[in-house]
């Protein structure tokens, strides 16, 4: 399974906004931290605020901050959200393709369990684990 660049961003800002708290972070300076789209990261931060995860505030004096503490984010809930429905072989898909085996075939199943796994060892860590070495963390960013 390959994650989508949305995906990553959202780690991405979830991280950084792990290691620091305390202040409002704005969209161009995670942009700028990452060496990422500034576009592509507003729809990213908007899809967080959105989703319950950032407290986000426009305008002047504006940014963003974790709406909870970072041990109540589950990775695994954060993917789920970000990927959507994806299908990884055309079967699994709700509508169920156009396989003509499809009725005897187990694999849906198979593909199901495997991602349920998944998402179910992802839940197993929160957004508190992966941001645990804060100022290595924020020491990395500042170089860039």
């Amino acid at each position: 399974m390959k994650l989508t660049t949305f995906s990553d961003y959202a780690l991405r800002v979830l991280i950084f906004a792990a290691i620091e708290p305390e202040d409002g972070l704005t969209v161009s300076r995670v942009a700028d931290a990452y060496g990422i789209s500034l576009n592509h990261l507003m729809k990213v931060v908007q899809f967080l605020g959105q989703a319950g995860w950032l407290d986000t505030a426009r305008g002047r004096g504006g940014g963003f901050t974790l709406a909870r503490p970072a041990g109540e984010i589950r990775l695994g809930d954060v993917i789920r959200a970000t990927e959507g429905d994806q299908r990884f072989i055309e079967c699994v898909d709700k509508n169920g393709g156009k396989c003509c085996i499809l009725p005897a075939c187990t694999l849906p199943a198979a593909i199901h369990a495997a991602q349920e796994a998944f998402y179910r060892v992802l839940n197993q860590y929160t957004l508190a684990d992966v941001a645990q070495k804060r100022n290595r963390l924020a020491r990395l960013l500042e170089q860039t």
